[in-house]
């Protein structure tokens, strides 16, 4: 009864293959409205439902999260598609909270990690749509040079992927961190494999990145984000660094 109800949790706390259920839905969602509905919800949910139950984990979980966590690693090595790219990003974090999960972090900071996982996200996705308006894709194999057509969009997107893949001072970072703390109450590998999926994030990262900002722009005039968006997001990456080290920077 009980491996049934982790299961239910695995669909919406993802553990491999019930994680593909997050990825086809997002995949086939053309609102970016709704993908950040879903990025913020779903790993809301699954601890939410995994907070019902009163037992310790099962065994295989943290080695299935883990699995889960580098598989979709891996994967974003070879996407360039934005919106697949975010999903599956997604994807390896919110494994990762099982590890948290296993330990004795409090039900609202494990909440706020997740939180902390999905906000930069939201912004990608919210960057994504642009790319979509600018270029009719956010692929980013198909334009490049955007630090010369459109300087602060590229700018806030380098930040943006540099707060999703863990860099110090976002809350990313303090969450990775405190992850460490708890893989290494279970065991050094189950540390050492965090610390290879942080890795893959941030060579993910710079995969999505190459080509796309440096290099020659494109023959047409885009338009660049405006003073009042750009501002917006500055004020969002602000807050998101001021939350990382004075939130959960001091509660990890």
């Amino acid at each position: 009864m009980q491996t049934g109800s982790y299961l239910l949790i695995g669909i919406f706390l993802p553990l491999f293959p019930l994680s593909v259920g997050f990825n086809f839905m997002l995949g086939r969602s053309r609102s970016a409205l709704l993908r950040i509905v879903l990025l913020l919800l779903w790993p809301q949910i699954g601890l939410t439902l995994l907070q019902t139950l009163d037992s310790p984990l099962p065994n295989w979980i943290v080695p299935l999260a883990l699995f889960t966590a580098a598989l979709y690693a891996l994967r974003t090595l070879a996407l360039r598609d934005v919106g697949q790219w975010s999903g599956f990003l997604a994807t390896s974090a919110w494994a990762l909270l099982w590890i948290a999960a296993q330990g004795d972090v409090p039900a609202l900071e494990l909440h706020l990690f997740a939180l902390g996982f999905s906000a930069p996200l939201v912004l990608l996705a919210l960057l994504g749509a642009g790319l979509e308006r600018r270029f009719g894709a956010a692929y980013t194999g198909l334009y490049g040079g955007l630090a010369e057509s459109i300087p602060r969009f590229s700018t806030i997107l380098v930040l943006v992927v540099l707060a999703i893949i863990a860099t110090p001072l976002f809350p990313t970072f303090f969450i990775m961190l405190a992850t460490l703390v708890q893989a290494v109450a279970v065991t050094p590998l189950v540390a050492v494999a965090v610390v290879l999926v942080w890795l893959l994030w941030s060579w993910a990262g710079a995969r999505l990145l190459q080509g796309l900002i440096v290099g020659p722009a494109g023959d047409d005039e885009v338009i660049d984000l405006n003073r009042f968006t750009t501002g917006a997001y500055a004020l969002a990456l602000t807050l998101l660094m001021v939350s990382g080290l004075y939130g959960i920077g001091v509660l990890s």
